[in-house]
């Protein structure tokens, strides 16, 4: 699965892609903006994007909008704090960045 990694943290976006590749996915590239996640999604067209929901210049929700390739959403924060939201959403789902592992994407996006 090719996956665009979108964090607004360079060593996160790192770590992450690390961990990704070292469960068989593929990082296709990665992004530090909501604007340049999608231009990204729409150049690379990744299979999924893995978007965090607070970024420097909007939000993981209003960007996941623009996305026409399945997102799965990620923060720092609980679910609880995000659940009416990520409901009204089109996103695949949430994953706690502390949960964040290339099996629980792939439970997301099956």
């Amino acid at each position: 699965m090719r996956i665009l990694i979108v964090d607004d943290h360079a060593g996160f976006r790192r770590n992450v892609r690390r961990l990704l590749e070292a469960g068989g996915l593929t990082v296709i590239g990665e992004a530090a903006t909501a604007e340049q996640a999608i231009a990204q999604a729409h150049e690379l067209q990744p299979e999924l994007v893995l978007l965090d929901i607070k970024l420097p210049d909007g939000d993981g929700f209003t960007a996941a909008e623009q996305i026409d390739v399945p997102v799965i959403l990620t923060s720092s924060h609980e679910l609880d704090d995000l659940r009416t939201r990520l409901e009204r959403s089109r996103a695949l789902g949430f994953i706690a960045k502390d949960d964040l592992s290339a099996e629980a994407i792939l439970e997301l996006a099956r």
